[in-house]
């Protein structure tokens, strides 16, 4: 971890903090929301397709968010163990622009991009 992100470790963690929190009532709001928006009476062919996709919708993004709950909690954990702002890849330091901008950042740019070309690449046909 370089010197930058030493003085802002504060700051990080208050920003990892605060989207766990903001997350966790996102999800409990839309599963709320969910449970309470069964619409009663005939639904129409239209009607039915457009509650699956709605549904489908809401379960990609409750995941996403769930996703995104567990980067935080894997960051704040190296943050406590001390390994907080170093690339898990290539071990060099995350730079403090990256980490403002996703305090939950695992992967340098560079290893990012070197891993999201792998990842393009598997899922090509």
């Amino acid at each position: 971890m370089d010197i930058d992100t030493q003085n802002h470790l504060k700051a990080l963690r208050d920003l990892l903090e605060y989207r766990l929190r903001d997350l966790r009532s996102e999800i409990r709001s839309e599963r709320s929301a969910r449970r309470g928006g069964a619409l009663d009476g005939v639904l129409d062919m239209k009607d039915r397709a457009e509650r699956v996709q709605a549904s489908a919708l809401a379960e990609s993004e409750e995941q996403r968010d769930w996703s995104e709950v567990a980067a935080i909690e894997r960051a704040l954990r190296r943050l406590d163990l001390g390994g907080y702002g170093d690339c898990l890849e290539c071990g060099e330091p995350i730079p403090l622009k990256r980490l403002l901008a996703q305090p939950a950042a695992e992967l340098c740019v560079v290893c990012q991009h070197t891993q999201e070309r792998k990842d393009a690449v598997a899922r090509a046909p």
